[in-house]
């Protein structure tokens, strides 16, 4: 099948955030010959906009983008690329707008055009901001945008999203602490950063479990670093973690505690204390009436639970209407896993869901 050689093609080719010189001549060399135009908001990336003579416009989105991870899968069609795979099934979502492009380049008549959007940088996530920037979405008059990811461990097969919150905005913190370094039987001549950070964990982790058990939320730490030698006052201290939230004021409060308990502590122990907190992108949330739309013309299946995990699809939809949909991998790898792999069978569901709402979106 067409749509399992282009995965398989695209899977041998990864390339990392907004460089995606080869993904980008295997796409644009799958749509030239079909009845669509072509174009690049951005660097790599290209939109197929497929004109039906219509007044507005549905769009697709997929991400182009991989991950920097040694494949591990001993599969016959493995990353060529050393320290690069699709990891995310990125490979797999551009598939399945290919084969939409092709059935689109089939079809006499629709009830709006159609442009598919193929994005660089979303595991960087920027991507979508810098289409989104550059004015496609007003240019082409689009009212609804929709996008998938594969999703491991939900039913193989079946299309499922959720209205209102579906993914969090996700913002990384890294926090450096600079002390002074002193022999242990010294202590008082130096500045304690190990003490310092210490403080700051303990006291962000408990403004974040003061917070009631039904808010969804994270603000934690994996990475915790400090000192050289066991007989000497560390000099330099350094935290790395993540915030995640869904509501703008759970996100304000987390990030206003986290400034302020950092400033508290500097003024205690005389550290000078650090701190970057990435913009992140807004969660993704879908309109529960064009949720509900979909799910009147399509077998959707909705989640009691939204995820964590972070998507930068979020950005269309401060645009125009937009609905997320994760498609059931069934028992597989985790997404960003080595050896991550997935039943190639399924993209062909994928393609199907995106055409019947091509088809069926009024």
């Amino acid at each position: 099948m067409q749509i399992i050689e282009d995965r398989r093609a695209l899977h041998r080719i990864p390339e990392l955030d907004r460089c995606l010189p080869k993904t980008m001549e295997y796409l644009k060399a799958s749509l030239s010959g079909l009845r669509c135009r072509l174009f690049s908001p951005i660097e790599y990336s290209i939109c197929a906009f497929f004109d039906f003579g219509k007044a507005d416009a549905i769009a697709f989105r997929a991400d182009c983008d991989a991950l920097p991870i040694q494949e591990k899968t001993g599969l016959d069609f493995a990353s060529t690329h050393p320290g690069a795979m699709h990891a995310c099934g990125h490979d797999g979502h551009m598939a399945v707008l290919l084969e939409l492009a092709r059935r689109l380049d089939a079809m006499e008549s629709l009830p709006h055009n159609v442009l598919l959007i193929f994005q660089p940088a979303e595991e960087t996530i920027d991507g979508a901001k810098h289409i989104c920037a550059a004015g496609v979405l007003e240019q082409y008059a689009v009212k609804a945008i929709f996008g998938l990811h594969l999703w491991p461990e939900l039913e193989k097969g079946q299309m499922f999203t959720r209205k209102n919150e579906l993914m969090a905005k996700s913002c990384e913190v890294d926090i450096t602490v600079h002390g002074k370094s002193a022999h242990i039987g010294k202590a008082a001549e130096g500045l304690d950063a190990l003490d310092a950070g210490v403080r700051i964990y303990s006291r962000i982790r408990a403004l974040e479990q003061a917070l009631p058990k039904d808010v969804r939320r994270i603000l934690n730490f994996g990475f915790f670093e400090s000192g050289t030698v066991r007989n000497a006052i560390s000099r330099k201290t350094v935290l790395k973690g993540s915030m995640r939230s869904y509501q703008p004021q759970i996100h304000d409060y987390l990030y206003n505690g986290l400034y302020a308990i950092t400033e508290e502590v500097a003024k205690e122990t005389g550290c000078n204390v650090d701190v970057y907190i990435t913009p992140g992108t807004p969660p993704v949330v879908n309109p529960p009436e064009l949720v509900d739309q979909v799910a009147a013309l399509l077998p959707v299946k909705l989640l009691e639970e939204p995820s964590m995990t972070a998507e930068d699809f979020s950005e269309y939809q401060q645009i125009v209407p937009g609905v997320f949909f994760f498609l059931g991998l069934g028992d597989t790898p985790a997404l960003h896993a080595d050896i991550f792999q997935f039943d190639e069978s399924i993209l062909e569901k994928g393609a199907d869901f995106f055409e019947a709402l091509a088809k069926q979106f009024p």
